[in-house]
């Protein structure tokens, strides 16, 4: 205890378990107090899939605890999926707008109703603004779940980072 007290060793977990328990002392509960806060602005983070934000509180957070370490791949997985989602569609979406003009002319030419072609022009975005809506609640909600210690779920994500 005393090379602990004087900064010599960094006590270990088993040594922390049985003076926690002799004292009857919680020395994790700041820790799982602390957590549960970065745990909450990690999964916030995916409201945005901005990489940044996640990557650094996981980079930073991960060796000081194994639910940050895991809850932060999940989230990052997340991310990475909706961000080539997103990348996926904004090509997409730039594809259709250099080629609509010309679609637009041959189906005026073919005498085919406009309705239709309308239709599709105001449907182009709309996968994105679901990606958006799911990004939204997806992070919201697992906040949620980690506040309250229930399992996480990021579903339609690739498990990039194992």
């Amino acid at each position: 205890i005393q090379r602990i007290e004087s900064g010599e060793v960094d006590p270990r977990s088993y040594t922390l378990q049985c003076l926690s328990r002799e004292l009857d002392y919680d020395f994790f509960e700041d820790d799982r107090k602390s957590d549960s806060t970065w745990l909450v602005v990690l999964h916030l983070s995916s409201i945005l899939p901005l990489l940044v934000v996640a990557l650094l509180i996981w980079s930073w957070k991960k060796k000081q605890s194994s639910k940050i370490d895991r809850q932060g791949r999940q989230v990052l997985n997340f991310q990475i999926t909706m961000m080539l989602l997103l990348f996926l569609g904004g090509f997409l979406v730039s594809l259709l707008t250099v080629t609509l003009p010309a679609i637009g002319k041959a189906i005026d030419q073919a005498g085919i109703n406009m309705a239709l072609f309308e239709l599709i022009i105001v449907c182009i975005p709309s996968p994105m603004a679901l990606i958006g809506l799911f990004c939204l609640y997806a992070g919201i909600s697992n906040a949620i779940r980690s506040l309250t210690e229930k399992p996480v779920r990021y579903p339609l994500s690739i498990a990039f980072i194992k």
